[in-house]
């Protein structure tokens, strides 16, 4: 039996939703010779993710709009999420693996297949995100109609990112759905370049902290600004290759500080040279998003250093690999004591549990992929 993906991203578009949506395929495709479509949005998207060819079988929809100006973008992506149903239901193939992206596609979901059977495969949640971001009120009228509709039908699966995302979600649809955790950032086969590059002098006795990646609304720039504001160059150095809405004020406090070094980008085959990587989430967005980043950090060797709360998946999944910065305590001074405080002795133990930390992540997606092959087979 065909099985259908529905996503705003796919590749060749290097976008991390994408990303997945592609792996998955490609094991069903590889293991089990499940005929897999996938119906995603004709666009580009500046994501970090690698660029790959498609698998499978791939129906592009046009979108309205692709500037940006925010109040258009919204629109269309409001849109794209209906064009998106509308035309895997048109294809007609298999159930319909629904994914979270563009923000509205669970709420067209749950008004268009009625009669449909399809699961759901939470990556970032809509429209909670809207609430969490402060683009609107949780109180609004027109936004708890649209909570209400996005959660009427509920879907026959759930995937979900970690456990406590799961439970989040099974709360919002107040019944039990047979659910599959399937963490998203996970690399079964990371390569790591055996030279060091240049951004890392060899035998220096630094340590050295990165951060790689978006840093978008529902990251806290005000982390990484402690951290450079505290940094020691005598014992530190910070590798930043940023991106994303909050990533000019970011960058304009590392501007001209020692023991900074910017960089476009890092190839993932470099990130286990850094000793430590950053992951942030802000409270308000804990269970709505959890960040890939924490988690292909873990693959690639590196323990994390988490700003969020602790009972979010990225601490939950990944805490014997990570130093915690507790935002229901003051940041500035987490910060500040970590940085005063770590030892390379304590990094190198979580580099070692990072290590058996990626072996379970890689066992968890093995188990969720052979399970949706046996459903959708």
């Amino acid at each position: 039996m065909p099985l259908t993906i529905i996503n705003r991203h796919y590749p060749p578009n290097p976008g991390i939703t994408g990303e997945s949506a592609w792996d998955l395929a490609r094991y069903l495709i590889d293991q089990h010779g499940i005929e897999v479509v996938v119906v995603h949005i004709d666009r580009t998207y500046d994501g970090g993710g690698a660029i790959r060819q498609p698998v499978g079988e791939t129906h592009a929809v046009p979108t309205i709009y692709q500037g940006k100006n925010g109040l258009l973008r919204l629109l269309a992506g409001f849109l794209d999420g209906y064009f998106l149903i509308r035309k895997a239901l048109q294809v007609g193939r298999g159930p319909l693996l629904v994914m979270t992206s563009p923000p509205m596609l669970p709420f067209w979901a749950s008004l268009l297949l009625r009669k449909t059977s399809y699961w759901l495969w939470s990556m970032d949640l809509f429209p909670e995100g809207f609430a969490a971001e402060g683009k609107v009120s949780p109180t609004n009228a027109l936004y708890r109609w649209v909570i209400r509709q996005t959660y009427r039908r509920a879907p026959q699966r759930l995937i979900a990112l970690g456990p406590r995302q799961a439970a989040h979600v099974l709360a919002k649809y107040g019944q039990a759905i047979p659910t599959i955790q399937l963490p998203c950032g996970v690399l079964m086969h990371q390569e790591r370049d055996p030279v060091s590059p240049a951004w890392r002098a060899p035998n220096d006795g630094l340590i050295y902290l990165g951060y790689a990646g978006n840093v978008g609304q529902a990251h806290s720039a005000a982390f990484l600004q402690s951290v450079i504001r505290h940094l020691d160059p005598a014992r530190f150095r910070l590798v930043l290759a940023l991106y994303g809405t909050k990533a000019e004020q970011v960058g304009a406090v590392a501007e001209g500080r020692e023991g900074i070094i910017r960089m476009p980008n890092i190839p993932r085959s470099q990130l286990h040279f850094l000793d430590v990587q950053l992951v942030s989430l802000l409270p308000e967005w804990t269970h709505i998003a959890v960040p890939s980043k924490a988690v292909s950090a873990i693959g690639s060797g590196s323990p994390i250093l988490f700003c969020g709360d602790p009972d979010s998946d990225s601490y939950v999944l990944l805490q014997e690999a990570t130093f915690l910065i507790d935002t229901r305590q003051d940041i500035d001074q987490g910060v500040k004591a970590f940085l005063s405080e770590v030892t390379a002795d304590q990094i190198s133990k979580r580099k070692q549990a990072a290590e058996q930390v990626a072996l379970r992540l890689q066992q968890m997606v093995r188990d969720a992929y052979a399970t949706i092959a046996s459903l959708a087979g």
